[in-house]
């Protein structure tokens, strides 16, 4: 908001201005200092893991004697080493730091190196000599059912009566979605420095989303209590869901040895260990059952949801709920009946991702609704507005969260329009009838993703604020910043409530010795959480500066603002830093703390009813691609997307996120592969072999637009989450392909295109197509 006053410019608060990334400079000058950017003591050491490279096995001995031999190494660290617990999982303590007597898969850690550089840490490792019995592994989610192998209970949910249903439905179909699980490839790997302090306690540097868990996994391996352990991290190169869970491995590893040497330890995985050693989103089969009418209506569904969860239990819980959270997307599911299992494979624990469960969800129902239109011949944007939530009536999640802040009909409808969807699908489909090798598709596909997470506990966030006597601010909160715009948005808020300029606020280094308790930044909630903690921080700190004025100067409290860095006392104008001076010297505190726990949420998980979010996030992409049916080489052409941030709190670092967001989606969705061979060892474990998307796959032509619409609740200025949603709307992309295999056969074939759709991926679907037609 713009207001004026005497002798100075129009202000305008910092909240809801497109500004640039607070660390934007430092980034492109090679400035910003990241963990392994920090300078460290002159005894420090460096370690390297020794891993299995077996998927599953006993072991028996891990023989040592020729590593301690080698150049520069000083210390061996193994499970006999730790002091405490031998664990680095948060929910179940099912994730060995070192490995004892068996062996889960292929990358697990058996010990670390301490050496006086990293080359020497790794070159010992490598000659680590172990004794194993290899043992059966299961590898793949149809091998883990057929055992039934599993990480944690499988999840029953029945809403209606979906056997009658289905029974009755005048249409019925089946088949099976596979979705491809995704590497996080960060530009910035895995890294924790742990620096030993004096009476047994010990600073954590870590590259990390969560610092609160890696101060409780270091405490618990060093068989010390929370306050022995200080975590900070100033920003990550890159989290997306890989640094949530797995930093406290390296933490932990670091730490014992540390604590065994009694000096600084740095361990920093390459970028073929981190692939080797650390989980990856989930890969997700989906077999279906679905009734539905002559108009595409879906009148029942049965689905069985099953994703490789790895070794552990790691975060699959959650994810796996999510996903079943988000099976209905943006559409009303009356009757209907999921089972979820979570499968042991002998592979790497899977863990969050960007998304955290909720795009395999979505996945599976947008691929029921494109076969449902391709059987009936319609378009499949017709048949999702047929089965789109409603407002007032059929808008009830399968969970029984009422949907009642949905823009899906306008989004979807006004972006239909601006994109000439219409008019786009036609040519295409001229183009197609008359074009042999290479063939176009298009599609528009919805979001509508729940901001919370599901673990009510975790919705909760604190912030520290600092006046200083010259007018300057320092600010502190429990979110992390991994390149998302976090702390700029926060510093925004701060900046806004004292009426002062971005320069006067300073962020400083996440750290647990500030801010205790705090949740992962995660979930789409940072902004959320931690703007309004700040917020409330800092209004605590205007309330008694209010308050204070009031008293001095005899006006009310309507009479005091803080604008463009002044302060206006009713007709009197004073400088903000004279201001708080003088505050100062009247001992009036300076500093508060904020806190901040997000309203209306519950959730009973035994009864899989509740509330889990706050509110859902909207969008819709329009993709149009081109296929070469001679190399299944795709080639995205176009996008249109809205996006729905509620009132933006900073437009620019929205439209990155939903760029960013986007194509890391379509790199799930067609180019990154994992692949593990017959022996369990994963063989896409560098960029020469796993191939993410770069700025040349970025359309020509691109149309980002913002619904710059006030979020409904009262969310910080009513703006919305932005970071996991817009990877969503990848999956126009995907549908477009398939749509353009569609092509190469009869109007109702139903493309058997599994996710990614990498080129072979491609051949394989158009060749089915066409032997079908040709039938």
């Amino acid at each position: 908001m713009t207001r004026t006053h005497a002798h100075t410019e129009p202000y305008i608060a910092p909240a809801g201005q497109p500004l640039c990334h607070e660390s934007a400079q430092l980034h492109v000058s090679g400035r910003a200092r990241y963990a392994d950017d920090i300078a460290l003591p002159a005894n420090a050491l460096h370690a390297a893991f020794a891993i299995s490279r077996i998927a599953h096995g006993k072991l028996r001995r891990i023989d040592v004697d020729n590593v301690l031999g080698e150049p520069g190494v000083v210390a061996v660290a193994s499970a006999a080493d730790v002091p405490g617990e031998n664990n680095y999982g948060s929910v179940l303590h099912d994730d060995p730091i070192f490995a004892t007597d068996r062996i889960e898969y292929a990358g697990q850690p058996l010990l670390a190196v301490a050496a006086l550089s990293h080359a020497e840490a790794r070159r010992a490792a490598a000659r680590v000599r172990v004794d194993t019995v290899v043992l059966p592994a299961i590898l793949d989610i149809r091998a883990a059912l057929a055992a039934d192998s599993y990480v944690l209970p499988s999840q029953h949910i029945v809403r209606g009566t979906p056997h009658e249903a289905l029974a009755a439905a005048p249409r019925r179909l089946t088949g099976t979605v596979t979705l491809g699980g995704q590497d996080h490839f960060y530009l910035e790997g895995q890294i924790a420095i742990a620096i030993p302090q004096e009476d047994g306690a010990m600073l954590i540097e870590s590259s990390t989303q969560h610092p609160t868990e890696v101060q409780h996994i270091v405490a618990h391996a060093l068989g010390r209590r929370a306050h022995d352990i200080t975590v900070q991290c100033r920003r990550m190169g890159g989290g997306f869901g890989g640094k949530e869970s797995q930093p406290a491995l390296l933490a932990a590893a670091a730490a014992v040895l540390a604590h065994k040497t009694q000096r600084p330890v740095k361990l920093r995985l390459d970028r073929d260990a981190d692939m080797l050693i650390t989980g990856k989103r989930h890969d997700f089969l989906a077999d279906f059952d679905v009734g539905f009418d002559d108009d595409g209506r879906i009148l029942a569904l049965q689905l069985m949801l099953a994703s490789r969860c790895g070794y552990s239990a790691d975060l699959s819980g959650p994810v796996n709920d999510r996903a079943l959270c988000h099976i209905d997307n943006a559409y009303f599911l009356e009757h209907v009946e999921v089972i979820s299992h979570r499968c042991k494979t002998h592979t790497v624990s899977n863990t969050a991702f960007r998304g955290f469960g909720g795009p395999q969800g979505m996945m599976v129902i947008e691929r029921i609704i494109d076969d449902i239109a391709r059987v009936l011949g319609l378009d499949s944007l017709l048949v999702r507005r047929r089965n789109f939530y409603r407002l007032g009536e059929r808008n009830v999640t399968h969970y029984g969260q009422v949907v009642d802040d949905n823009v899906i009909h306008e989004i979807v409808d006004g972006l239909a329009q601006e994109a000439e969807y219409a008019k786009r699908r036609a040519a295409i489909s001229k183009w197609n009838a008359t074009h042999t090798l290479i063939k176009r598709g298009i599609a528009l596909t919805p979001v509508k993703f729940g901001i919370s997470f599901n673990a009510t506990l975790y919705n909760q966030a604190g912030a520290l604020v600092n006046v200083y006597t010259d007018g300057t601010i320092l600010l502190n909160h429990g979110g992390t910043e991994m390149g998302q715009g976090l702390h700029t948005k926060v510093a925004q808020v701060v900046a806004s409530e004292f009426g002062l300029p971005m320069s006067a606020v300073r962020i400083t280094t996440t750290d647990t010795g500030k801010i205790p308790n705090t949740s992962a930044t995660a979930a789409s909630s940072g902004s959320d959480l931690n703007g309004k903690a700040a917020q409330a921080a800092a209004q605590t700190i205007r309330e008694r500066l209010v308050a204070w004025a009031c008293s001095t100067d005899a006006v009310a409290d309507d009479a005091v603002r803080f604008e463009g860095g002044m302060v206006h006392i009713g007709s009197r104008h004073i400088a903000f830093g004279e201001f708080v001076r003088q505050a100062h010297a009247a001992r009036i505190s300076l500093s508060a703390t904020g806190f901040y726990r997000t309203p209306k949420i519950h959730w009973d998980r035994t009864a899989f009813l509740g509330r889990p979010f706050f509110y859902f996030a909207y969008g819709a992409a329009v993709s149009e691609v081109a296929i070469d049916t001679l190399t299944g080489e795709t080639r995205l052409l176009r996008v249109d997307i809205l996006h729905d941030v509620g009132t933006s709190l900073n437009p620019a670092i929205d439209r990155g996120q939903i760029e960013g967001g986007f194509l890391q989606g379509v790199g799930w969705l067609t180019s990154e592969e994992l692949w593990w061979d017959a022996r369990g060892e994963l063989q896409t474990h560098a960029p020469s072999t796993y191939k993410i998307p770069t700025a040349r796959d970025w359309p020509a032509q691109s149309t980002i637009r913002l619904l710059n619409r006030p979020n409904r609740e009262d969310t910080i200025f009513r703006s919305k989450a932005v970071g996991e949603p817009p990877l969503m709307l990848a999956m126009s992309v995907f549908h477009a392909i398939r749509d353009a295999i569609a092509g190469c056969g009869d109007r109702d074939c139903r493309p058997d295109l599994a996710a990614p759709a990498t080129p072979e991926a491609v051949l394989r679907a158009i060749g089915s197509v066409q032997k079908r037609t040709a039938a």
